[in-house]
């Protein structure tokens, strides 16, 4: 079989290289799969060979994405000639809707014949533009949903959808954070989490809040410990941040992929960028908040066409406001450094946010024991013979 699998950033390599994993162990001989396609580290140490470098996606906002349109189509382009050469049996596109999109695009205006196309991780298409349901279902026979309310959103437009829950579930069940407390040393102190995103942009935004938010406790108490997991490639820029803020504590700043996950539930509270990474703390038990600032006109043009009452994914799924969010001109860091204090200090507080993150679970791990990845490729598997 020849699969050409797309993933356009680091969530998206995770749920790559899982499902590659998957189909090694369906077909035993190497020589009986073929991968070719688009992905970083994780992806290529299952034998992908990238077109080119993951992170050239990874760019988000209307005026963010605009100086680097001439180079993204190009890389476009790139990519569905690649997969006209190729002429892959399977066509998986995972996440990067904005990318991968036009790709699939290009591929239907080509008429390049694909036997099977499935784009993996639904678009939002109940938070913002749901028209673009029908407009994936002319591109792909399939989509993957990581929440159970999304298939109907695609069945409504004759599309196959499967809801194979969310890979995160899983991945984060066991993890530990023992192991690394006792290798900190850092037990005693109050351990506040600071995950300031994966774009340089967002960091750039975000941090300053963040930080004078931090400042604003450190006037409680100063028994604390700053947790910052971050990207291997943007540690440089996030430590530098950091210690020209001279907060005066100490820092643990986290770019090793084996301890970033430890290193978010040994915390006792964390703030973070809204994204993935909230749906992640969640999973982990971590009470935390969420926070967001995007360039003014990227929000003034969405915030039009966003149909969902929250932005946090756990508050979506619970229909209620169980995480503090504070978007746009509520991102300030007195909004933010009081909800981190209520979460310190109020333990009602605290607890009625770990309970509701058990229910998110349940609600996202799936019907049997299969792992999301292995329910992806039973799926694809079946619908291609049929």
């Amino acid at each position: 079989m020849k699969i050409f699998i797309i993933a356009g950033e680091e969530s998206g390599d995770i749920l790559g290289a899982d499902l590659m994993a998957s189909f090694k162990k369906r077909y035993k001989k190497d020589t009986d799969l073929i991968f070719r396609g688009i992905g970083g580290n994780r992806m290529q140490n299952e034998g992908l060979v990238s077109l080119f470098p993951m992170n050239e996606l990874s760019v988000m906002g209307i005026f963010e994405v605009a100086p680097k349109i001439p180079h993204l189509l190009k890389r476009i382009k790139q990519t569905a000639d690649a997969i006209e050469i190729f002429q892959p049996d399977l066509l998986i596109t995972i996440d990067s809707p904005d990318f991968c999109f036009r790709v699939a695009k290009q591929i239907k205006n080509r008429q390049i014949s694909i036997p099977f196309k499935v784009h993996y991780v639904a678009p939002s298409v109940w938070a913002w533009r749901p028209k673009r349901a029908k407009k994936i279902a002319e591109l792909y026979n399939a989509v993957l949903c990581l929440f159970p309310f999304e298939p109907p959103y695609f069945e409504a437009e004759g599309m196959l959808a499967e809801f194979v829950g969310h890979p995160m579930s899983k991945l984060l069940k066991d993890i530990k954070s023992e192991d690394f407390l006792n290798k900190q040393e850092i037990s005693e102190k109050i351990k506040i989490g600071l995950l300031l995103g994966s774009r340089q942009g967002e960091i750039d935004r975000m941090a300053p809040v963040f930080l004078n938010a931090l400042k604003l406790i450190l006037v409680e108490t100063k028994d604390i410990v700053l947790i910052c997991p971050t990207l291997p490639h943007l540690e440089e820029k996030v430590r530098g941040i950091i210690a020209g803020a001279k907060l005066g504590i100490p820092v643990l700043i986290i770019s090793d992929p084996a301890e970033k996950f430890q290193a978010m539930k040994s915390c006792d509270v964390a703030m973070a960028t809204s994204g993935t990474v909230g749906l992640e703390l969640c999973i982990l038990g971590t009470p935390h908040v969420i926070a967001y600032k995007m360039n003014a006109l990227t929000y003034e043009i969405g915030k039009r066409m966003i149909t969902t009452k929250y932005a946090h994914l756990g508050n979506i799924i619970m229909q209620a406001g169980i995480v503090p969010e504070f978007i746009q001109d509520e991102a300030t860091p007195q909004a933010i450094s009081s909800a981190i204090l209520d979460l310190m200090k109020n333990e009602t507080i605290r607890q009625d946010q770990i309970g509701s993150f058990k229910i998110i679970n349940d609600k996202i791990r799936g019907t049997d024991d299969l792992s999301p990845s292995d329910r992806c490729i039973s799926f694809i598997l079946e619908k291609m013979k049929s």
